[in-house]
């Protein structure tokens, strides 16, 4: 019984070891954390004329600012069919910071959308320079019936 219980302390205090092991490990500097994601939610659409304005909540709470960050956007109508596709431009993204962008989907009604994805991220710069796939580091929500997807 004695030796039962010996090894279930030496067993506990290896895995406490690892554990601590992989704690300390995680948290060296140097190790490459992923990038932090940019939150677009859609949070408003309003009708402006012909064309539906809508205002896309734009959150980045990593360290990285943003000097070009342009979004290739396709607009679908509530049948599922692709209506329009826009280019937008985000940027300037300051790092831990939410900002609100506001554009137009020219003649367009916006009882007409059934959705909006984001399709890809055609150009995007940080301080280093030029960043491919930042489309990875989008995540996307609505507020609205219409959804906002990638």
């Amino acid at each position: 019984m004695h030796g039962s219980g010996q090894c279930r302390l030496t067993c506990a205090t290896t895995a406490t070891r690892i554990v601590a092991l992989a704690l300390c490990c995680w948290a060296l500097p140097g190790w490459a954390e992923p990038p932090k994601s940019i939150n677009l939610e859609l949070n408003k659409l309003e009708q402006e004329g012909d064309s539906c304005r809508a205002y896309l909540v734009v959150a980045n709470p990593g360290t990285d600012a943003f000097s070009a960050f342009t979004l290739d956007v396709v607009v679908f109508d509530t049948s599922g069919t692709i209506a329009r596709r826009l280019a937008i431009e985000l940027a300037p993204i300051r790092a831990a910071k939410t900002i609100v962008k506001v554009f137009d989907i020219p003649q367009t009604a916006c009882s007409a959308i059934g959705s909006i994805l984001v399709n890809n991220v055609m150009h995007c710069r940080d301080s280093s320079g030029d960043i491919a796939d930042c489309v990875d580091r989008v995540s996307t929500s609505s507020k609205l019936p219409v959804t906002l997807s990638k």
